[in-house]
């Protein structure tokens, strides 16, 4: 009894378990999913091949001094930023954007390594002893050092991976405690932005409840001007980033604000996956036995639509037990970041779980069409070598701190 709590005091089955029992089920659908497909025939001995290899990651991280991530951090943000850089120049371009590296039989993307990189480099930041988040140079500089990285992602073009990024930078800084209103300035051009998408109804409509919560703020009239010109600015701007992206992702905005504006093209993909999730009941038809997952009616569907092949063949129950695997890892992660006394762990668990949410929001978002289908892969169960990697070697980081929390009490 006594090594049982030495053991769990030590090593946290709350974080371990549901991310073991995810990638299990990730293989499961892997498997059923390429099963009957040629070209993908080999992907299930691939993805059993980097199960493997990152379970070593994450003892091996797990073992680590956990001041040696403080350490790394300058130089793995820089690193990954040089990564992002090659990459633009001497990448593969696969489904329209130029953002892997080529490794023998295999493919990594240095933008998974680069949210690693840009977490602990953000995470030093905001910790360091002087730091104000309500100062507007460093909410700037926070700000600025997050997207060095989104600004590379963006060129190659990868809207997805940029939102993550985007989403946890806003969740550091938050967990850092900025006040209110630095949050509203930070938020408030996005909100509108989002909005100029829907129309120039909903623009106006943004831009007066921009308006109206600036007057409810009571700043001065010179400050809150600069405010709603900011946001003005921000809405015109929307157009010119549109035109900017690559006509597949354009389409599939397209698709997301009407997904029958092309039924066969890119709106394709969203349309089999809601009819895949909905044809599975509430048990699903069995493993092996998805209409829509055996006779691949959606193309490439182990890798960013792999949720649908788990709610045809394992039904409601299934896709419940994948949501409530992943509640229960954020609320553990999020328990840990809050009991953490060193603040520079802390803001790097919530990091790590910002990504983590985010790929799980958007992804399953995608697949029942309310988020628009932005390439975003589901963490632990997706296809995808150097995404596995990259979140299990997040995962032994939080493990680690978990491991000696005591030691920075």
């Amino acid at each position: 009894m006594r090594i049982d709590y030495k053991l769990e005091d030590k090593f946290d089955f709350g974080l371990f378990v549901p991310s073991f029992v995810l990638i299990c089920i990730g293989l499961m659908a892997i498997y059923s999913s390429t099963l009957n497909n040629p070209s993908a025939g080999n992907n299930f001995e691939k993805q059993l091949i980097w199960a493997a290899v990152a379970l070593i990651i994450f003892f091996i991280t797990y073992f680590l001094p956990t001041n040696s991530f403080r350490y790394a951090a300058i130089p793995l943000y820089v690193f990954s930023l040089m990564l992002l850089v090659v990459v633009l120049v001497a990448g593969k371009q696969v489904s329209g954007a130029k953002s892997w590296f080529d490794i023998g039989p295999f493919g990594f993307q240095p933008s998974e390594l680069t949210k690693i990189g840009t977490i602990l480099g953000l995470s030093f930041y905001l910790s360091r002893r002087n730091a104000n988040i309500d100062s507007f140079v460093d909410i700037l500089i926070a700000i600025f050092i997050g997207f060095i990285p989104v600004g590379l992602i963006l060129l190659e073009p990868d809207l997805g991976t940029a939102i993550v990024f985007g989403g946890m930078i806003l969740a550091l800084i938050f967990w850092k405690g900025i006040s209110l209103f630095s949050l509203f300035i930070v938020l408030s051009p996005g909100f509108v932005a989002v909005s100029t998408l829907f129309g120039v109804y909903y623009f106006i409509a943004a831009l007066i409840i921009i308006a109206v919560t600036l007057f409810l703020f009571k700043k001065n009239i010179f400050f809150s001007g600069s405010i709603f010109a900011l946001n003005l600015g921000a809405g015109f701007l929307v157009d010119y980033a549109y035109s900017i992206l690559s006509p597949h992702q354009q389409r599939r905005i397209q698709s997301f604000l009407d997904p029958m504006a092309d039924p066969l093209g890119s709106g394709y993909n969203a349309i089999q996956a809601k009819v895949a999730i909905g044809s599975g009941g509430f048990l699903g038809k069995g493993f092996l036995s998805g209409n829509q997952t055996q006779l691949q009616y959606i193309p490439e569907q182990w890798t960013d639509f792999i949720y649908c092949v788990i709610g045809e063949e394992f039904g409601f129950i299934g896709s419940v037990v994948i949501v409530a695997l992943f509640l229960f890892l954020f609320l553990r992660l999020l328990k840990i970041a809050s009991i953490a006394k060193d603040e520079f762990m802390s803001l790097v668990l919530i990091g790590i779980l910002a990504v983590y949410f985010i790929h799980f929001l958007i992804n399953i978002g995608m697949t029942i069409g309310i988020f628009p289908v932005i390439g975003i892969p589901l963490p632990f169960v997706s296809y995808g070598g150097s995404s596995l990697l990259v979140n299990i070697f997040m995962l032994g980081i939080a493990a680690n701190i978990y491991r000696t929390r005591k030691s920075y009490a």
